[in-house]
């Protein structure tokens, strides 16, 4: 999978922050949506601190690798599958998590079934859209032009 593109991607549907903050829920994050846990450096440091954008990119690894890892355990034919369907699936894992996304059953067979669009349909039919439209929309145009 084309991790860089993956990154872009997510660079702008999370957004990038090079200082911590809190996020909508509260909780102390920086880069594209790291939360920020006991065991990082960050941890306990004030909201505003800077963080590198090597700090950043290094976080951001760390959590791709997660979404990819929890892609993998969700859908058993995702290494099969079209890189575009896996930077799809994994920008859609970064942003709900597995026990959200593992909720999309049609969606899963129209994906297991290789139906790109009726994943696409499937995708549209759901809360998360209506709640991250532009975001859902640029990913289930991408998921129906295949």
């Amino acid at each position: 999978m084309n991790r860089e593109a993956v990154y872009e991607t997510l660079k702008v549907d999370e957004g990038v922050v090079y200082e911590i903050y809190k996020d909508h829920l509260g909780f102390e994050t920086f880069g594209v949506g790291h939360l920020i846990v006991e065991a990082d450096p960050e941890h306990g440091q004030p909201v505003g601190t800077k963080v590198s954008e090597d700090r950043v990119k290094e976080c951001f690894e760390v959590d791709l690798d997660v979404a990819i890892n929890e892609c993998k355990v969700l859908y058993n034919d995702f290494d099969s599958w079209p890189d575009e369907v896996q930077q799809i699936l994994v920008n859609m894992m970064f942003n709900m998590g597995r026990t959200r996304l593992s909720k999309f059953k049609n969606f899963q067979a129209a994906l297991e079934a290789k139906d790109w669009k009726k994943a696409a349909v499937e995708g549209r039919d759901s809360l998360w859209y209506k709640q991250v439209t532009n975001r859902a929309e640029r990913l289930m145009k991408r998921l129906e032009s295949l």
